[in-house]
């Protein structure tokens, strides 16, 4: 099964919304590294699929 730029952008999202209610300084950057880990996912898995793009088989 493979992840989703949505399920990406929804962990990136959830982090962020988790980070701006937390009421300690130590959980708002404990989300904040999640949330950077999460969109560092998304950027290479998107990167990756640029490379795949263009590796592609055209159809004839």
């Amino acid at each position: 099964m493979r992840v989703t730029s949505e399920f990406f952008q929804s962990q990136i999202d959830i982090a962020g919304g988790m980070a701006a209610n937390a009421p300690l300084a130590n959980q708002r950057a404990m989300h904040l590294r999640a949330q950077a880990a999460w969109q560092a996912l998304a950027d290479r898995d998107a990167a990756a699929q640029i490379e795949r793009d263009k590796r592609a088989i055209p159809a004839r």
